[in-house]
């Protein structure tokens, strides 16, 4: 099964969101194997963002994303990063259909709700960078047997 890092940002903590947000992945039949809320702090915001340091709205990204906490979720599935991308729309949130996370809960690019690994391969670094090995949870779940048809387990 594959994993992916899902953030939900200050935004949805302060606008009371984040039940809905995590209740849409269960329904969608993907496993929580790790979940905490924390406070990022710069240098795991540089780290995190290491792409974006250069462009003229990192500082106002780095204030937003230190300033409140935030949950960090590890979730897994099969195809699980291209469901979380599909299922939280496109960055900016205006362009987002609604049914989309984004489209349902946000107007904006820089407040955008929720942040998603964008490939397996960042995934498996990002969940790395918020979580120790001992965070993740292994543990029968029996959405599986729901959600994946008996070839698919």
């Amino acid at each position: 099964m594959e994993r992916t890092l899902v953030l939900l940002k200050p935004d949805s903590i302060q606008r009371g969101l984040m039940g809905k947000i995590i209740t849409r992945f269960e329904a969608r039949g993907l496993k929580i194997v790790g979940m905490k809320m924390l406070k990022m702090g710069k240098e795991l915001s540089k780290e995190h963002y290491s792409h974006l340091l250069g462009k003229p709205f990192y500082p106002d990204l780095e204030k937003f994303m230190t300033h409140h906490p935030i949950v960090a979720i590890v979730l897994e599935g099969k195809e699980c990063v291209q469901v979380v991308r599909d299922m939280m729309g496109p960055t900016n949130s205006r362009k987002a259909l609604p049914g989309t996370i984004r489209g349902d809960f946000s107007m904006s690019t820089s407040r955008n709700i929720i942040h998603g690994s964008d490939s397996t391969e960042t995934a498996e670094k990002e969940v790395k960078r918020f979580f120790k090995p001992e965070e993740l949870h292994e543990y029968k779940f029996s959405g599986s047997d729901y959600a994946y048809a008996p070839d698919e387990q």
